[in-house]
């Protein structure tokens, strides 16, 4: 059973351009090196500009204890740190089939 995440995260006031850049590299990571990752999307918040949604599918439950867990990846989400608003808040969901 497919395992889906939304993932609210907040950008400081001003760097909106800067953080969807970096969200970007963070998804070509994902995209060469999670072949479990069904997708791994960046949505913008149509009521708050600094609020954006990841919508995330995973296989399984190792697809999601992998992800985030190999260098590349933090190397390059350590760019969207300094411009984060605030931590994210993670739901996590199972897929109906």
């Amino acid at each position: 059973m497919a395992i889906g995440i939304v993932a609210k995260l907040t950008c400081k006031e001003g760097a909106n351009s800067e953080f969807e850049a970096g969200f970007k590299k963070l998804q070509e990571v994902v995209k060469k090196n999670e072949p479990d990752c069904i997708f791994y999307l960046l949505n913008k918040s149509r009521d708050n500009d600094t609020t954006y949604y990841v919508m995330e599918s995973y296989a399984n439950a190792e697809a999601i204890e992998f992800h985030g867990s190999y260098d590349e990846f933090r190397e390059t989400s350590k760019a969207l740190g300094p411009l984060s608003g605030r931590r994210p808040e993670i739901t996590v969901m199972d897929q109906v089939d």
